[in-house]
């Protein structure tokens, strides 16, 4: 029986580089079938956003998101699975989170991305309020009801 693969999760104010990670998730294995990446960007919401600041509990947030990566890790047959997701401004075009995902297929490597993305985006505690480029109060981002819909497909029976 193989070890249970331990994902890497880290929550960090400055940036990454999406090459290197993937990289260093990869260098020297022959395992490795597919990897499959997503890089989310601040977006300037056409011009109306100076920055997106997001807040988060230390500790918490990291061990949160460190639940649902090993439950991707039990759900696909992974070789690899890293999440990085930023705190702190973020200003348009930045990086704001990352999760790569590989395995020996690319099936499993879509899905486990996928899967950690829907929970990122509806369930992960962050807040993130924005910053208005015309220098007026910016408020807090609600989530989105689409989201939550995205993330109840990977439900379980039993829930």
């Amino acid at each position: 029986m193989s070890a249970v693969l331990a994902p890497t999760v880290r929550i960090q104010r400055e940036d990454f580089d999406v090459a290197a990670e993937i990289a260093g998730l990869t260098q020297g294995r022959s395992d490795i079938g597919a990897v499959v990446s997503f890089s989310g960007l601040c977006r300037d919401e056409q011009g109306a956003l100076s920055a997106l600041e997001l807040e988060h509990y230390p500790g918490m947030a990291e061990a949160e998101i460190g639940l649902i990566a090993t439950e991707a890790v039990e759900r696909w047959p992974l070789q690899g699975l890293t999440v990085i997701h930023r705190h702190g401004k973020v200003r348009p075009g930045e990086n704001i989170v990352l999760v790569v995902a590989a395995s020996g297929h690319r099936h499993a490597a879509f899905e486990a991305a996928n899967f950690l993305m829907d929970y990122l985006k509806s369930r992960a505690p962050f807040w993130k309020k924005e910053h208005r480029a015309d220098g007026s109060e910016g408020g807090w981002v609600e989530a989105k009801e689409t989201d939550a819909q995205a993330a109840k497909r990977w439900k379980s029976p039993s829930e």
